[in-house]
């Protein structure tokens, strides 16, 4: 009954972010409905600001917190209704709220970390437990896992409290900023269009962050690859 009692917060946002999921409210922020809905989205939020930024924080934070796929669908929304300053800085918040949401379920489902560990975290437990500080930051700037993923991870590996907000916010953010201009593009891309389309891939606006964001995704890839060549032996050692 303990174990059940324990779980029961992780079960109860996993359960959130199905109906969330399923209720179909990520396809209402998908850029073709924005720009077929946008005079009408600016009246609400020149009608109701606070109301309709503290919506989004508050949608965003329980996207992260249930840790369910197309949240960037979310942040690309931010960015096209709030623009690149403010829809960093809420999704920002949103972010931080909603991963500490569900690193605490989640740490608090695993108890004292004595359950045998899944694999995956047993992979990671290695490199936590000999440089905790440089590997939670390598696991929130470097993409080589979900972040929901990394989240969960994290919360069994015990990781500090103030550790994990520092590098949750710092490395999510980082991306966030790319993410937002991409929204942000899109919106200034299609008041120049007069549909959607693959050619607005290649604005400016949109092709320069969604650039920095595939840069940051090949980051695993050189890390992988600098830690190779340190560990083949030179010739004749």
């Amino acid at each position: 009954m303990s174990r059940l009692r324990a779980a029961l917060p992780l079960f109860l946002l996993v359960m959130a972010g199905v109906v969330l999921y399923a209720s179909g409210a990520l396809s209402q922020l998908s850029p073709e409905y924005l720009v077929a809905h946008q005079a009408r989205m600016r009246e609400e939020i020149a009608a109701n600001p606070w109301l309709a930024r503290l919506s989004y924080i508050g949608l965003l934070t329980l996207g992260m917190a249930t840790g369910i796929p197309g949240t960037i669908v979310i942040i690309l929304a931010g960015g096209f209704a709030f623009g690149v300053v403010e829809g960093t800085i809420y999704s920002s918040i949103a972010l931080t709220l909603g991963s500490l949401i569900l690193f605490l379920a989640s740490r608090y489902a695993f108890g004292a970390g004595r359950k045998h560990p899944p694999a995956l975290v047993e992979r990671l437990r290695h490199g936590f437990a000999h440089h905790p500080v440089s590997y939670t930051l390598f696991l929130r700037f470097v993409p080589v896992l979900p972040f929901g993923a990394v989240t969960v991870c994290l919360a069994w590996l015990r990781c500090r409290l103030w550790l994990f907000l520092g590098a949750t916010w710092l490395g999510g953010t980082i991306t966030l900023v790319f993410e937002t201009l991409v929204g942000a593009g899109l919106g200034d891309a299609l008041s120049q269009a007069d549909h959607i389309g693959l050619g607005m891939l290649l604005h400016r606006n949109v092709l320069l962050p969604l650039g920095g964001i595939a840069l940051i995704s090949l980051l695993p890839l050189l890390v992988e690859r600098l830690t190779r060549h340190r560990r083949v032996p030179p010739p004749g050692v």
